[in-house]
């Protein structure tokens, strides 16, 4: 395995610190409000309540919420199987599609928001399997928590914590999964580790996330809010390509989603971020024990 870094050159307009700020105001605010966050104000770290990029969803040019759903490639019966106020419309993707998840697995969500993800990972693993996930705002983790009875969810649990220190034991993990959350962090390749680690040998990373397929302009990299909306901490392929490799990992896989361009396209109000970054189903493995 190589030697872990500490830092990651996408975000370099942005400290670190500044980053989480900016990512847990957005999402405390979410929480708060209880509201799916397409059209919702942002909140900038200089000015009151604003009209803003809405990112990581804005689905208010492409129809309703249901249709957003589906071109995130959620299907009309996972919607209805998971109870409202769950599904707060943060993802690009699916990654339970990608998961292959299976009866008896303890599945880890990194950024599990509200617990949409989880609760539907916890339909697939049944009641022999264990889902956990791990959000670093507490207004979220609250109401992940009072979502758990509103979906009987008995073998769900949800913990605070940030996904660069990940608040479980070594090698307890079958499955990772995460929804649009690894390119909001400040140490993405830390993440990587910190997901590697947790994880069973064997056991397997399934995320969607965005990458970045071009250069982003030099004040972007430099707003809070794009950092936030999923834009400003995006990655090249090649780079996440390095950090997994880097991590451990092998047989990674990367394929990005042209189509997802349709949503991406609504979630900055002054530029086309889809010129920018495409999201992505981000699969590797842990190598097994011989």
């Amino acid at each position: 395995m190589s030697e872990q870094t500490t830092s990651d050159s996408t975000t370099d307009g942005l400290p670190p610190d500044e980053q989480r700020r900016a990512v847990r105001r957005r999402y405390a605010r979410i929480a708060s409000e209880s509201s799916n966050c397409c059209g919702a104000p942002d909140i900038t770290p200089d000015r009151s309540t604003t009209t803003g990029p809405s990112g990581c969803c804005d689905g208010s040019d492409a129809g309703s919420d249901e249709s957003l759903s589906r071109q995130l490639g959620y299907s009309e019966a996972e919607e209805a199987a998971v109870a409202d106020g769950a599904n707060l419309g943060l993802g690009c993707g699916n990654p339970n599609a990608i998961a292959a998840l299976r009866p008896g697995e303890t599945v880890l969500d990194l950024g599990s928001g509200a617990g949409f993800d989880c609760f539907l990972a916890a339909q697939a693993v049944e009641a022999s399997g264990h889902v956990i996930g791990v959000d670093m705002t507490p207004e979220m983790i609250e109401t992940a928590r009072d979502n758990v009875d509103e979906n009987d969810a008995t073998n769900v649990e949800f913990r605070l914590g940030e996904i660069e220190h990940l608040p479980v034991a070594d090698e307890t993990i079958d499955v990772v999964i995460s929804n649009c959350v690894v390119n909001l962090s400040p140490d993405k390749q830390q993440v990587f580790h910190e997901a590697y680690r947790a994880l069973r040998p064997g056991g397997r990373l399934a995320i969607s996330d965005v990458v970045l397929t071009a250069e982003l302009p030099d004040e972007v990299h430099a707003d809070p809010d794009s950092v936030a909306s999923c834009v400003a901490g995006a990655s090249p392929i090649p780079e996440v390509e390095r950090m997994l490799s880097n991590a451990g990992f092998e047989r990674i896989r990367i394929d990005s989603d042209e189509e997802s361009a349709a949503f991406i396209s609504d979630w900055d109000a002054d530029r086309d971020v889809s010129e920018y970054v495409v999201s992505a189903t981000i699969e590797a493995v842990k190598p097994a024990r011989t």
